[in-house]
């Protein structure tokens, strides 16, 4: 038997309680002990000092039941093959075998109880029964007894299994609302990575004009100006709409908070011609067939690759073309390729961090839609964004 095993039936109480125990246990005895000796009073001198004798001896080792059942239990059925004023302690010890030991175990110490009592009863025959009846009787009482504490065992275990599994089960349910709340975080930090780094990066475009281009004429800077008061306030409404879209169940639909459209494929030209306005250089080969027959969320991870590549290319190549391929249809899969041309001497966007880990959560949203992303610098100088999502019939 396992040590947990033990560790699950009642144990010896401690402080107080092991005191009440042994208290317990010995004025029990100590009576049964006595109404034995009292019955057998009738016989010749020695034989009382011997019932005497072992039945002080088997009154004080009754406590030991209580720590060290089978050694206890073995002690009183050798004492109970010399006298009938140790079956009640051995008896007891019998039961407490089978309380908290396995059934193999508190049969053997029942059966060693058994034949104890017939050596007993062949040289202090009990009077007015056969020695027969007498020996079943004894098996009767030692069977009883081991199916009352197995039973007992049984029941024991079975309850500390209940508890083992609903504290588990506790556990359980604690790791996955931990687990639950971690994807949740990294789900907001993603989404407002997606959201607002696009925006940012086009506002810092216009402040750095504003800032290395004071002499520009006032319309112009004017322009720039409310471009970056328009792009601060669209970032917050954006930022808004994303908090509000995590709080609520993610169906996969294109409704947002407050009903507002969630951004999807077709929606690029506006992301194209957003970057053209603050200077980028874009160009865009669309070969998409039927793209409103395009899953909503397959559309909405789509545009945030576009998204993507178009920041990563104004914060690390700036100035240079970026060419965005679109292809794709129906039974097939959307394709989506981004390049552009690396600054000299530059070995593609750093994933180091707040510099490019977009990425890594961008590749982690295309795994999650079951599609691929992969992303690398070309023999010929270019950093090249790489992404196929499944487009089903």
């Amino acid at each position: 038997m396992e040590q947990h095993e033990f560790d699950c039936l009642p144990q010896v109480p401690s402080g107080r309680s092991a005191v009440a125990a042994v208290a317990g246990v010995l004025a029990a005895m100590g009576a049964l002990v006595a109404l034995t000796i009292w019955a057998r009073a009738g016989t010749a001198a020695l034989v009382p000092a011997l019932d005497l004798t072992a039945g002080v001896i088997g009154w004080a080792l009754s406590p030991v039941l209580l720590w060290r059942p089978v050694a206890g239990a073995a002690l009183l059925t050798a004492l109970a093959a010399l006298s009938p004023a140790a079956t009640p302690p051995a008896t007891l010890g019998a039961l407490q075998v089978a309380r908290r030991r396995p059934f193999p175990l508190a049969a053997i110490v029942a059966a060693a109880g058994i034949a104890a009592h017939a050596v007993q009863g062949l040289w202090r025959p009990s009077g007015g029964i056969s020695y027969l009846w007498w020996l079943v009787l004894v098996a009767a009482a030692y069977g009883a007894l081991t199916g009352w504490g197995a039973t007992a065992r049984a029941r024991a275990l079975l309850v500390a299994s209940l508890r083992e599994r609903a504290a588990r089960a506790e556990a359980e349910q604690g790791r996955r609302v931990a687990e639950a709340r971690m994807l949740e975080r990294t789900r907001v930090a993603r989404e407002m990575h997606d959201v607002l780094a696009h925006r940012l990066s086009l506002l810092a475009t216009y402040a750095g004009a504003l800032e290395y281009r004071p002499d520009s004429p006032p319309e112009r800077l004017a322009h720039a100006a409310g471009v970056v008061r328009a792009g601060v306030h669209q970032a917050l409404e954006e930022l808004r709409q994303v908090i509000g879209l995590l709080r609520e169940d993610d169906d996969g639909g294109q409704e947002g908070a407050g009903g507002r459209p969630q951004p999807a494929l077709g929606d690029v030209p506006r992301l194209v011609e957003e970057s053209r306005d603050a200077g980028e250089l874009v160009r865009v080969r669309d070969g998409v067939q039927e793209p409103g027959a395009l899953p909503a969320a397959t559309a909405r991870t789509a545009y945030r690759v576009v998204q993507e590549g178009l920041t990563n290319a104004r914060k690390h190549a700036t100035g240079r073309p970026v060419q965005v391929v679109l292809e794709g249809r129906p039974g097939e899969r959307l394709v989506i390729d981004i390049s552009n041309p690396l600054p000299r001497g530059a070995a593609g966007p750093p994933l180091t961090p707040g510099t490019g880990t977009g990425l890594v959560g961008l590749t982690e949203r295309v795994h999650l839609a079951g599609g691929r992303l992969d992303h690398q610098v070309t023999a010929g100088g270019e950093f090249r964004l790489h992404a196929w999502l499944p487009w089903p019939a």
